[in-house]
């Protein structure tokens, strides 16, 4: 039977550093404020020029030259995001053009959860034949729909982009996934039309995102007949610490098995994870043959939980993320 993995990881951050003191000083708190509530001291924000598809197109680059893969290899291109370039043409279209790569291109909304959704597609393409590489593309600029006198949302979010390389493999490294969405209270999380900026109730956001998390996956788990003792890394949506450690205590999974780069980047939404994926990997904390336990939660609301074989020994070569300064 055909399964899929994913063979490398590629990334892209802004160049411009925002510490919390920079956020904090409109808001009128500190710090320490910051950082007790969120985890987060740091984050990046996007260049007047950089724009959704240019981070995502260069973290792609990024990614095939890992990987050794042509861009006319590539049979589809995915791109989640929650801020296109433009409301149309999709960003994955223009990601497409800027590598040369053929086959299909769309984008994807499932909120922070995107990436996760998107892969679970690039999996089921693979799977059925559909298609033999994949490209999935996690790319936001949040700081352009942040209010920065909004303490709720103005010290969380931050812009980066992260790509994968999905292909056919022998064996089922990917999967099994549980995704799930509930449309019922999209005040919660949302960008108003009139405002055109990020709003949070975030109490109950936190609740949400705890118990989906959570929930989705125990379910991936037991579908995949595993344990936590048998899960080598938790890799989840970077949404805020606090969220972070409460899922892993309901999945008893010890903080040692808890993997984290909020504190360096934020919350990046669909970037998130694999920027956390090369992280983890560029750093040591996640090896050939480990399995990952992968879950997220975003507006929508969207959330799920997936398993990987991390099968990508290549990632993008560059510097960890905390440490990357390049301008795109």
């Amino acid at each position: 039977m055909t399964g899929s993995r994913v063979a490398g990881v590629g990334i892209a951050l802004p160049e411009r550093r925002v510490s919390n003191s920079e956020v904090a000083a409109p808001l009128g708190v500190d710090d320490g404020w910051i950082f007790e509530r969120t985890g987060i001291r740091a984050r990046r924000f996007a260049a007047p020029g950089d724009t959704t598809s240019s981070l995502g197109a260069t973290a792609a680059e990024r990614c095939l030259a890992a990987t050794a893969v042509e861009p006319d290899e590539i049979d589809l291109t995915i791109c989640a995001t929650i801020t296109p370039d433009v409301r149309f043409p999709a960003a994955a279209c223009l990601i497409q053009a800027r590598l040369g790569a053929g086959g299909a291109a769309y984008d994807l909304n499932a909120g922070c959860s995107g990436f996760l959704f998107a892969l679970a597609q690039a999996d089921a393409a693979v799977r059925s034949g559909a298609a033999r590489k994949v490209l999935v593309v996690g790319a936001e600029v949040l700081s352009r729909i942040t209010d920065p006198s909004d303490r709720s949302t103005a010290i969380l979010f931050g812009d980066g982009a992260g790509a994968a390389l999905v292909e056919r493999s022998e064996e089922n490294a990917l999967g099994p996934f549980s995704l799930h969405s509930d449309g019922s209270r999209p005040e919660l999380l949302c960008v108003p039309e009139e405002e055109g900026v990020i709003r949070m109730r975030g109490r109950e956001v936190y609740r949400a995102a705890v118990a989906g998390m959570s929930t989705a996956a125990s379910e991936v788990l037991g579908a995949a007949r595993a344990v936590p003792d048998d899960v080598d890394l938790l890799i989840a949506h970077q949404a805020n610490r606090r969220i972070l450690d409460a899922v892993a205590q309901r999945l008893s999974l010890p903080q040692d098995k808890v993997f984290g780069n909020i504190e360096r980047l934020g919350n990046t939404s669909a970037a998130s994870i694999p920027l956390a994926l090369h992280d983890a990997a560029a750093g040591g904390q996640l090896r050939e043959g480990d399995r990952v336990l992968l879950a997220a939660f975003g507006a929508g609301f969207c959330w799920g939980a997936g398993m990987m074989t991390w099968s990508a020994s290549r990632v993008d070569g560059r510097a960890t993320p905390s440490q990357e300064m390049a301008h795109v």
